[in-house]
């Protein structure tokens, strides 16, 4: 095993700590859209608290040491937001386009104040799911280069003779 590469930790860090401060307020930005969105509103403030929670213990020596902790927390977080976003898309389809089946009308004519927060609360929720995919790619690197790569077949055997 070998030890882990300090040479980028520093950019890291500071790259993970920016996305995670950057994630957080578009969280709560996201609560003004509407009742009938309390799923997506419930993910932003989890992923905005989690994001301040994971800032600040990024810079704590001793969780520091735990990337799996962060890899798989950044990995639900970013699950949960795109299952959050695909409701909230879902939801915008209906409104903007109705639904004919069950005579349900288009309601964007009537309620355009309305489909337009919901679409700056989805573009901020979507933002906020790209920094979590960034976040995912930077705690997975942390979790993974601690360990050497696979040896390839060629090396392995060079090994046993």
């Amino acid at each position: 095993m070998r030890a882990f590469d300090t040479n980028n930790v520093p950019t890291l860090k500071i790259i993970d700590f920016s996305l995670r401060l950057t994630t957080a307020p578009m969280g709560s930005l996201n609560s003004a859209a509407s009742q009938s969105l309390k799923y997506m509103v419930c993910i932003s403030a989890i992923s905005a608290g989690y994001a301040l929670v994971a800032a600040v213990s990024s810079w704590v020596k001793c969780l520091v040491t735990k990337a799996w902790l962060f890899f798989v927390s950044d990995q639900v977080v970013a699950y949960l937001l795109v299952t959050s976003g695909a409701a909230v898309v879902e939801i915008l389809y209906l409104a903007y386009n109705g639904d004919k089946v069950v005579t349900w009308s288009e309601a964007c004519t009537s309620y355009a104040s309305f489909c337009n927060r919901l679409i700056i609360a989805l573009v901020l929720h979507a933002l906020t799911l790209c920094c979590f995919l960034v976040l995912a790619v930077i705690s997975a690197y942390r979790a993974f280069s601690i360990f050497e790569p696979p040896l390839s077949p060629k090396e392995g055997e060079d090994q046993r003779n």
